[in-house]
């Protein structure tokens, strides 16, 4: 690649950083609008809605269990196997939310984004019906094959939606629209245990319609979402389609005039001239990206083994070990729902003023405080009456700490942190981390509190300081800037110059500057937008 194509490509960026109001902080048209709540409510709340839904009806799950197994060998489970098959159960989600993390890069790549989002309704459908009927069926098999399926679609959804999302939004609300992701994750949870009390799907012979529940926003995202467009940047930079991206853009963005988005995508285009998508292995081993992927494995394990999905998992069991009546577990369960949601907006409306890093750091820096706080209160809770009352208030501060940054930065981060053409296997590798972390959580968090008893959440608290500490060391701040500036940012760290890093990206035949000029003008033509953007 030439040398001259970076100073002009840099050109093309700041002109139009400079450019005034053609790219307002605020621009949220109502096709935006749509794209990301249908998006979400099809997707992230799906994902939020199947971590909370095990919880209220687990003792009638596990009376299921027991009475199948009955039924069937003439004898009842013994504990061990109920709590190993309660676990599975439990934990099986996050392995089917791994293999959708490693399936996502080739669907998202020949189908896009928006198509990947609307097929990966059939998953939800299908476990949907495994599950909601598998107590008319006698069968517990097919809950768990339906939490594998269900996960599946989770592990689709988690890395296409902030994808699409941020593909689809100016990098001036880049970040608000990224929180859509962890806000409806929120909701999920909240609805979850809204749906779960007694007085609605929570009794034994009502469970399975928290199950079935799963396809109605399933069915609403595959009405609303043909109707929107596609990634304008996916149709741009790699259908090569600018008619398209165009009027994707003029859709999004709820204006005529778009020079400036274009302009901006076809810099990147003109530094990835070249470039074809990059692999897994490929990435792996580009030297020019090895902090941008070390950052993203470390924000995407915190945000798993940080604790908070063991709450979620086992909430009951853990306001039943601080002394709260039964009776009223589901109650006081209702309220870190709603503090999550509450906490996840508010993240929402201030990440773009805070930035990303303050909210990261500060999160799990507080999540370190109250994880040792709620140790102490749960360990001399039988000698002091109101400890109890400070465990509950530790959780749901554990709870709003975590939302107000971890909760859904790390998927802000994953879309900001690379170029296009390293988007899909770098959402791969978040998502393969991200599931097998949630996947040690579900499984071994029973077993780890039961041998540390009280002082488990100390091992939480170790993994949110280490998260920090790297934050604070390593991760620049990527709020308002584009991509090519975060790569920017990262280079130094890297030990590769710029121009190194865009040589090693991208080693296809050099480019005179003038040739490339002639190819962009000539794109540009043939997709039929002739308003001078080089």
């Amino acid at each position: 690649m030439d040398g001259a194509a970076e100073p002009e490509a840099d050109t093309l960026v700041k002109r139009g950083a400079g450019s005034g109001g053609r790219a307002r902080r605020g621009n949220w048209s109502g096709s935006l609008i749509v794209a990301s709540l249908t998006g979400a409510f099809g997707s992230s709340f799906l994902y939020g809605y199947n971590l909370s839904v095990v919880n209220a009806p687990a003792g009638y799950i596990k009376k299921f269990y027991n009475e199948t197994w009955e039924r069937r060998y003439g004898f009842s489970v013994d504990e061990g196997t109920l709590t190993l098959l309660w676990s599975i159960t439990v934990s099986i989600f996050a392995i089917g939310g791994l293999v959708g993390a490693i399936i996502v890069t080739p669907i998202v790549k020949y189908f896009g984004r928006k198509c990947t989002l609307l097929l990966n309704n059939v998953f939800a459908v299908a476990a949907a019906l495994l599950m909601s009927l598998s107590l008319l069926a006698g069968s517990f098999e097919m809950l768990i094959l339906g939490r594998i399926i269900m996960g599946v679609d989770a592990g689709i959804s988690l890395s296409a939606l902030p994808m699409y999302l941020s593909e689809i939004s100016p990098k001036e609300i880049r970040g608000s629209l990224g929180q859509v992701t962890a806000i409806f994750i929120c909701i999920g949870v909240f609805t979850g245990q809204v749906l779960g009390l007694p007085e609605i799907f929570g009794q034994e012979s009502r469970w399975p319609f928290l199950f079935g529940a799963i396809i109605v926003p399933s069915l609403i995202q595959a009405a609303i979402l043909p109707f929107l467009p596609e990634s304008p940047r996916y149709l741009l930079l790699e259908k090569h389609n600018t008619s398209k991206a165009e009027k994707a853009f003029q859709r999004f963005l709820g204006k005529d005039d778009v020079s400036h988005e274009i302009e901006e995508v076809l810099a990147e285009s003109r530094v990835q001239r070249n470039t074809k998508m990059v692999s897994i292995l490929q990435l792996l081993r580009t030297r020019a990206v090895r902090w941008q992927i070390v950052t993203v494995v470390v924000t995407m394990g915190c945000y798993q083994l940080c604790g908070l999905n063991a709450i979620w998992y086992y909430t009951n069991n853990i306001f039943s070990e601080s002394g709260i009546n039964h009776e009223t577990i589901p109650y006081v369960t209702l309220s870190t729902g709603a503090v999550e949601t509450l906490a996840a907006v508010f993240s929402g409306l201030v990440i773009e003023r805070l930035g990303r890093r303050p909210l990261l750091i500060g999160g799990f820096g507080l999540m370190i405080v109250f994880f040792s706080v709620l140790t102490v209160s749960l360990t001399l809770q039988n000698s002091v009456h109101w400890l109890p009352y400070l465990s509950i208030f530790c959780i749901l501060a554990i709870i709003a700490s975590f939302c107000i940054g971890p909760g859904g930065i790390p998927f802000v981060l994953t879309g900001e942190l690379f170029q296009q053409s390293q988007r899909p296997a770098a959402f791969m590798i978040a998502g393969t981390v991200n599931w097998l972390s949630n996947f040690a959580v579900g499984l071994l968090f029973p077993f780890i509190q039961a041998g540390l008893q009280t002082y488990c959440f100390l091992v939480f608290a170790g993994i949110c300081f280490a998260g920090a500490t790297y934050l604070f060391f390593v991760l620049p701040e990527t709020k308002n800037k584009t991509f090519h500036e975060i790569s920017q940012a990262f280079a130094k760290r890297n030990k590769v110059t710029l121009e190194m890093q865009e040589m090693k990206h991208y080693p296809g035949e050099k480019k005179s500057s003038e040739e490339q000029d002639s190819n962009l003008s000539s794109s540009v033509d043939n997709g039929e937008t002739k308003k001078g953007f080089v």
